[in-house]
């Protein structure tokens, strides 16, 4: 933004565009728009963020910053605590990382890489997320079954909602109005009006429910199902189950990019690819050891995956279904969440 001004006032102190030669008046006019131009190219310049992937490493208790366009890591930042669910803001500004065995929640500032405390549980958080308004962080309780409101700014809990036994991934509504979490040893996503923190509805789903994603529209969402190993797609406007979709061993979460969900296959070492049209499995694609956590990047054009006991970050192409790239991550990836910034 400096760089772009200090051009204009450069331009306008010489008069080289309204003074030393003479214009004709549509000429004047182009040039003042080509000077404005010039100043939102250098201002898009020091204000876009580079697409990052910030993964939660559970063993060696740090986050991975790698860079998604050279696919290299940039940062290793320790939190503490096995971290394990991550939630990246919609701003851009913060993730949010729950730690299981710490017992707590930080905040992790995308811009200067500096980590903070920001609430302290008494018990084991694991799914987190984020309202899209970015003052609302929604955490899971596996041990206490319930989801904790919490300030994102002061770390705050704001209320405590009792839901299913053992909850543990969770995700929201497109608008914020809704958030849901898979109740995992009561086979059962709860249905949360986030404006009362009251549980509305549940919906039945496969066997020990795990990860959710809700796609763009806020109408379905899909739930990675561990025992009955399977995917439930669910409808979210009559809360009701739609179909099962068969998968590998043990999935763990579900990714959607170009049309397509991308499922993590934790036993079979691979990600299923369901198409969203007809519902059905097309593909099934190696990857590392146990795969988990799993997340689109910009545009869609690629997933990437994170793989437990390979220490990796996979990028698969969502078009030719093909692993491309690797990189290695810190001891023990889990990536449990929304771990990309766009």
């Amino acid at each position: 933004m400096n760089q772009a001004l200090k051009i204009i006032k450069k331009v306008h102190k010489k008069n080289i565009w309204h003074h030393t030669f003479s214009f004709p008046g549509n000429l004047n006019s182009f040039l003042g728009r080509t000077t404005f131009f010039i100043f939102l190219f250098f201002a898009n310049l020091q204000t876009s963020k580079a697409a990052e992937a910030y993964i939660t490493n559970q063993t060696d208790s740090t986050v991975t910053v790698i860079d998604l366009t050279s696919l290299k890591q940039t940062h290793s930042i320790q939190i503490g605590g096995k971290p394990a669910g991550i939630a990246v803001s919609g701003q851009g500004d913060y993730a949010y990382i729950s730690s299981t065995e710490g017992k707590y929640i930080s905040k992790l500032d995308l811009k200067t890489k500096q980590v903070t405390k920001l609430t302290q549980l008494s018990s084991a958080p694991l799914g987190i997320a984020i309202h899209p308004n970015g003052k609302w962080l929604y955490v899971a309780d596996w041990y206490k079954h319930l989801i904790y409101v919490i300030n994102a700014v002061n770390g705050n809990i704001t209320a405590r909602i009792p839901v299913g036994k053992s909850p543990s991934g969770l995700d929201l509504s497109p608008n914020g109005k809704w958030l849901y979490s898979t109740d995992r040893d009561d086979n059962q996503v709860s249905v949360i009006n986030t404006t009362t923190n009251k549980v509305t509805a549940t919906i039945k789903t496969g066997i020990r429910p795990f990860g959710i994603t809700v796609n763009k529209e806020g109408t379905i969402a899909y739930t990675a199902n561990v025992k009955s190993h399977d995917v439930s797609i669910l409808n979210l406007k009559t809360n009701m189950l739609v179909k099962s979709v068969k998968v590998g061993k043990r999935p763990y979460a579900v990714a959607l990019a170009k049309g397509k969900a991308f499922v993590t296959d934790q036993y079979n070492e691979t990600v299923s690819v369901i198409d969203l049209s007809s519902n059905e499995r097309i593909k099934i694609i190696d990857v590392g050891e146990y795969p988990e956590g799993i997340a689109p990047g910009p545009n869609g054009n690629y997933v990437y995956v994170a793989c437990w006991f390979s220490n990796l970050l996979m990028k698969i192409d969502t078009t030719s279904l093909k692993v491309v790239g690797e990189v290695k991550t810190g001891d023990g990836p889990r990536a449990f969440g929304r771990f990309i910034l766009k």
